[in-house]
């Protein structure tokens, strides 16, 4: 319910739509934390690894120049449509603390 009210105050659209856009989000959550945990076995990753976003929202930011350690097609859900998109992962080798 909580994602929802901040969907509709940041969309600007009808509540009932903000309320599947959030059931829509909560669903996909763990599809797509099967999806990472998946990818990242298959890159033989064993070190923590976030999208440069949330590592961003962590305090971090990504070194300039580093690869992605490897990559996940992830669902999109909180605009409603279920549209995917590729997400880029990096390690804890490829980050420092923002100055």
């Amino acid at each position: 319910m909580r994602r929802a009210w901040i969907i509709f105050r940041k969309a600007g659209i009808s509540f009932a739509e903000a309320l599947h856009r959030a059931w829509s989000s909560a669903k996909a959550r763990p599809i797509n934390a099967e999806t990472i945990r998946r990818a990242k076995e298959a890159a033989n990753v064993t070190e923590e690894a976030h999208t440069w976003a949330e590592w961003q929202s962590l305090g971090y930011e990504v070194v300039r120049g580093s690869k992605a350690l490897f990559r996940a097609v992830l669902i999109w859900a909180s605009r409603g449509d279920g549209r995917q998109y590729t997400a880029s992962f990096f390690g804890t080798s490829q980050v420092r603390p923002i100055a």
